[in-house]
This record gives C-alpha cells, structure tokens and sequence, in this order.
C-alpha cells in the first residue's frame, strides 16, 4: 500500500502565466487523477491477496474445478468493505455532519456497486450456473473500463462545477469591494 500511495502522490511542475504573460509560476499538479487512484491502483493493492489467491487456485490445476475460495473471498472482502468499513468511517467521524463532496462520483461508484453484484448473480445462478465464461469474463473487464471512464468523467464534471462556483464567488467579492470603494 505505501508503494501505491507513493506512486499516486508523484507529482509535475506545470508553468502558469498571468493574462499579460509577464508572470510565470511553476505550479505542482498530481499526475494521478485521484478518483481513477483509488478505483484502480488502491482498489487493486488493497485486494491483491484475495485476487492472487483466486488466480493461484485456478492455475494451480486448470484441468480441476477451480476452488470457491477464491471468488467467495474476493466478493467477501468487497461486501466488507463496502458496507463494514463504510459504516466504521461514519460512525468514528462522530457526531458531525458528513458530507459527500462529489455527489456524482459517488453516484457513478453506488451503482457501479450494486450493478456487479447483480452481474455476479446473474453470471453464476442465471447464465452459465456455477462457471465463467470467457464472454462474461471479458464484459466484466468492459464493465469495469466504463466504471473509471464514467467515474473520471463525473470527477471532471465536479471540478468544472467547482471552478465556476469559485470564479463566480470571485466576481461577487470584486463586485462588493468595488461597491465600498466607490
């Protein structure tokens, strides 16, 4: 996990220039978009046990039924974390108010949620009854590819709505100061 936190914490100087372009400033910006951060690379670090376990068991004889330790832990960890560890996060906070502060992308993860374990059930009790196959396997990767594009999407939605917040509250505060100096 601290290689992961290193590697999402790399950053680049980027240069910015006034509107006359006679100053410049050499900014840090992440290199890492952090919502694609944590959907992936921590998401990936956090579970690599369980999904090494899983691949370990299914190479291990490829002949054999797969075991059902692999997937059971995968979901097992997923459910804990998704409602466990959530739960614990609030409930330390205390009793102050808790705020998303991107309604979007936790919009698009929500259901993002809720629809794998629908796909999960769908996949091993309705089509292909205690199996994978290798189409569902590959619209699970699709799936997945249109988590972080859509999950980016809504990040870059927010920030844009967020710099317009800004700049509109930049204007007012130049409007009022204009107002006590005149």
């Amino acid at each position: 996990m601290e290689a992961i936190e290193a590697i999402t914490a790399q950053t680049k100087a980027i240069e910015l220039w006034d509107k006359e372009r006679k100053t410049r400033v050499l900014i840090d910006v992440p290199i890492w978009n952090a919502t694609v951060a944590n959907l992936t690379l921590m998401a990936l670090g956090s579970s690599a046990p369980e999904i090494l376990l899983s691949v370990i068991g299914t190479l291990s004889d490829l002949e054999a039924k797969p075991s059902k330790l692999g997937p059971s832990t995968i979901v097992g960890s997923a459910a804990f974390n998704l409602l466990v560890i959530s739960g614990l996060s609030i409930f330390a906070v205390g009793d102050e108010p808790k705020k998303v502060n991107d309604v979007g992308v936790f919009a698009v993860t929500s259901l993002a949620s809720m629809w794998a374990y629908i796909w999960l059930f769908l996949v091993l009790t309705v089509w292909s009854p205690e199996a994978v196959s290798l189409a569902e396997a590959w619209w699970t990767l699709v799936f997945f590819v249109c988590l972080i594009v859509f999950a980016y999407t809504a990040d870059k939605v927010n920030s844009c709505f967020e710099r317009k917040r800004r700049t509109h509250e930049q204007i007012e505060e130049q409007d009022r100061q204009a107002e006590l100096n005149i």
